[in-house]
């Protein structure tokens, strides 16, 4: 992952929220494809259950919900901050990654090796991210954040340094769509 300048996958998300009035919470599911072009670029395309894109172009975060016809804009280094995906995509390389993160070997579990990022900045919105990678490619995210929530993303079909297009990263509102800027 560290010589990778560009992938591309498809990836499952399971979240699960923390227990309220004592009581588990069902986990949400949800699939789609991912691609990354380092420094700063990435996509995620989630198909089910609802359809969503989000779109780093190295400048600008764009969250598009078709569903409710609806793009968010944000300065991408606001938005991003210390968060998975910032970690995946934004850090060229490991001195970049260890400048926001306390990086250390985990035990191997599930036939992966992980590593444990804990972010050096206590006020951010995660609490860990466990990164666990399959001889070189990336199968694994296991996020925790500060409010209890966890996200669980497994990545299959990596494919390392492939030629993506021209234009992957760049995003275009629909016509109609409202456009917000928090």
């Amino acid at each position: 992952m560290k010589t990778a300048h560009s992938g591309r996958a498809d990836f499952t998300q399971i979240v699960t929220a923390p227990p309220k009035d004592g009581q588990a919470q069902r986990p949400k599911q949800s699939s789609g494809s991912f691609a990354f072009q380092r420094p700063g670029r990435f996509k995620f395309v989630y198909q089910k259950p609802f359809e969503q894109t989000i779109v780093a172009d190295g400048q600008t975060l764009w969250l598009y919900d078709v569903d409710l016809n609806q793009v968010t804009q944000r300065a991408q280094a606001q938005a991003l901050g210390s968060t998975p995906a910032a970690l995946l995509a934004s850090a060229p390389d490991m001195a970049a990654l260890r400048a926001d993160y306390a990086l250390e070997a985990a035990p191997e579990q599930d036939g992966l090796q992980w590593v444990q990022a804990t972010p050096k900045a206590r006020d951010g919105q995660l609490k860990s991210v466990r990164v666990g990678f399959e001889g070189d490619k990336l199968a694994a995210l296991d996020i925790l954040d500060s409010f209890g929530q966890r996200s669980q993303i497994r990545f299959t079909g990596m494919q390392l340094n492939p030629a993506l297009p021209a234009g992957s990263f760049q995003f275009k509102p629909p016509a109609g769509a409202d456009l917000l800027k928090p």
